[in-house]
């Protein structure tokens, strides 16, 4: 692609530019930009006015499609066409939208340009002050954010929180000195009273009154791999 501004290519950090963002995004070099977030007017028929720049100017910015939802789809597309080709090959875009079209996106739009394969889940975002009082219809209450990466390798950094120390102490109280840590115990029971499954004895060991919730090939495994708890007890629950 010819780049009409080099300028372009030169953005900063926090930087803000206020124009058409098919103009801007033609103007982005390829491959440059490791995630986008693109929260586009929805395709809702409403209008709506938006105060631009610092003397309080308003101009009527309307989310209206004269040519319906396959205007609306082909004026999106240009726009995430152009997203995919500045994405670094290891880039992500999230993309946020409502009822109105959010299946027309991601069929239309997201799996054809970035793939099905790519597609990594979504957000469901509650809104602001969201009620339930609708009459003869289910109540709004949701936007959508779709996640989709450029490739396969791509970069994706987990948020992990840390428990709290009265969680832990509560529920993490074994250690069996490998190194591993803390862990709980987890009932290896099935839990379901209508689906009984896994009456089989092991060890000795009888089976609950539902069953276990592994299959004999799963216990097996489980067990080769030091993560069953054996009470002293014949009487008692394994427990993974």
């Amino acid at each position: 692609m010819k780049v009409e501004n080099p300028e372009m290519q030169k953005m900063t950090v926090n930087q803000l530019i206020l124009g058409d963002n098919l103009e801007v995004l033609k103007n982005v070099a390829t491959e440059s930009i490791d995630l986008i977030y693109l929260d586009p007017p929805f395709f809702s028929n409403r209008n709506y006015e938006v105060i631009w720049g610092d003397d309080g100017e308003v101009r009527s910015f309307q989310d209206r499609w004269a040519g319906g939802i396959d205007h609306y789809i082909a004026w999106l597309k240009e726009r995430v066409d152009q997203m995919h080709r500045i994405l670094k090959p290891t880039g992500s875009i999230f993309l946020h939208c409502d009822w109105h079209a959010d299946a027309y996106i991601r069929v239309d739009i997201l799996d054809k340009i970035f793939g099905i394969s790519n597609f990594h889940g979504h957000i469901i975002w509650q809104r602001t002050n969201a009620h339930n009082d609708a009459k003869k219809k289910l109540a709004v209450l949701t936007d959508t954010i779709f996640y989709y990466s450029k490739g396969e390798t791509f970069t994706y950094n987990p948020i992990y929180v840390a428990l709290s120390s009265k969680y832990t102490s509560s529920f993490y109280k074994y250690d069996d000195g490998d190194g591993k840590g803390l862990y709980r115990l987890d009932n290896a029971a099935n839990p379901s009273r209508v689906w009984k499954a896994g009456l089989y004895e092991y060890k000795g060991y009888s089976p609950p009154k539902n069953g276990w919730r592994y299959s004999l090939e799963t216990m097996k495994s489980l067990d080769e791999q030091n993560l069953l708890f054996f009470p002293e007890s014949k009487t008692g629950r394994i427990s993974r």
